[in-house]
């Protein structure tokens, strides 16, 4: 049976203007959004479903608006009650978006180290925010010795126009401090007991890489933590000796995709080495597995280890891409603004230069969409109206952009 086909119309939202830019059309077929020649080809996934699933059935005829244009290179993006938007700028400054420009740098933000993949991360608003006005934001912070990633807490204040961060307070700090500038993470995500996610990166190099797998170290993992950046209550390792008690799972790679799903459960992506991106439902104490067993090879072409996809006591992720999509962002979508897509993972592509869609059902993939959007996605939220809206990036900096996806009229 043919796949519907899926329109893409295309406008820019400029200066009040609406302008068209030429429809662009993609097939759907019975295969899998992913053809291209696996990296590590003969490797095969420990399940069916677990990488390459079939397409969906039907994607959705949306709309793609340029919303905010000409903004600094943007890490992340949180939509606040009123419909502004309050991004973080991986240089270090964080903004307020209206009116599709961004507003001047919030006072009140800490140094960061921003070369390589550092800089300002991620933003989290708190969930009592239309009381308490808490954000949470994670940051590379520079360090005596090197620098780590590291979680904030701040009071966003307004008034007479101005906004600014008060009383702003590192609560979280990833140990050892490391001398490097890549696989800092980092994602937030406030579950629905006020716990606070923050997923890191273990630091890339072979060195440190291994912490990974080590419960003294704050490498390669995602912790649990309170509003005041203490382990969070009933965390698995609380009370082991040698571990660090805010450790919620560990064995991860660099996670830069992180949400909520319906039933209140964390769910991460992480990028693999060549090939071997990974989804994950991280669960408590659980050990997947980096850099021990993966999919995919080193950049360089070898083995990654001794070449293991799977070995007893480590976890098998959801789902794997080889060739990988460059995750970075991912949203939950509830809506039913957008019916084709609801209960599905809405993932940001930096390689796959587009939003990835999977469908998941009992905890499985059973379609993966693409939505080709011809930029890096850096960030994915959803709107309180369905909508979809995407950040994009520039490789090597330049300027970025807020795009909103929703069905046309």
């Amino acid at each position: 049976m043919p796949r519907t086909h899926h329109l893409l119309t295309t406008t820019v939202l400029s200066m009040c203007l609406l302008a068209p830019l030429a429809p662009m059309a993609t097939a759907q077929s019975t295969g899998p959004a992913e053809t291209k020649q696996a990296n590590a080809p003969d490797q095969k996934p420990a399940f069916e479903g677990q990488t390459r699933a079939v397409q969906p059935e039907k994607m959705p005829s949306l709309q793609k608006m340029v919303v905010a244009d000409d903004l600094p290179h943007l890490w992340s993006m949180e939509i606040l009650p009123d419909g502004r938007m309050l991004v973080a700028a991986k240089e270090g400054a964080m903004h307020i978006v209206a009116d599709g420009k961004a507003g001047p740098a919030l006072e009140g933000v800490p140094d960061v180290a921003s070369s390589g993949q550092g800089g300002l991360l991620d933003i989290a608003l708190a969930p009592d925010f239309d009381t308490s006005k808490m954000i949470y934001f994670s940051f590379s912070e520079p360090r005596d010795g090197g620098n780590g990633t590291s979680v904030a807490s701040a009071k966003l204040m307004e008034s007479d126009g101005n906004a600014v961060l008060e009383d702003t307070k590192v609560i979280f700090r990833q140990m050892p401090t490391y001398d490097g500038d890549k696989h800092f993470g980092s994602r937030l995500a406030f579950g629905p007991n006020n716990e606070l996610y923050v997923t890191v990166g273990e630091r890339s190099d072979k060195e440190p890489r291994v912490q990974a797998q080590d419960l003294s170290s704050g490498l390669g993992k995602v912790f649990r933590i309170d509003k005041d950046g203490k382990a969070f209550e009933g965390n698995p390792f609380a009370s082991q000796q040698n571990a660090l008690p805010e450790i919620w799972s560990y064995g991860h790679r660099n996670v830069q995709s992180s949400t909520i799903d319906g039933q209140g459960r964390l769910w991460t992506v992480e990028h693999g080495p060549k090939g071997g991106d990974e989804l994950n439902l991280p669960k408590a104490g659980l050990n997947y597995g980096w850099p021990v067993i993966t999919y995919g090879i080193e950049y360089s072409g070898g083995a990654v280890g001794d070449g293991m996809t799977t070995k007893d006591g480590m976890e098998q992720p959801v789902y794997y891409w080889d060739p990988v999509i460059g995750p970075s962002g991912m949203a939950y979508y509830d809506s039913d603004a957008i019916p084709e897509w609801k209960g599905s993972l809405i993932i940001g592509g930096l390689v796959s230069q587009g939003l990835v869609v999977l469908k998941v059902e009992n905890d499985k993939v059973v379609s993966e969409g693409r939505l080709p959007l011809e930029a890096r996605i850096r960030d994915v939220k959803i709107g309180s109206d369905g909508a979809v809206y995407a950040v994009t990036e520039e490789r090597g900096g330049g300027k970025s952009q807020i795009l909103k996806l929703a069905p046309g009229a």
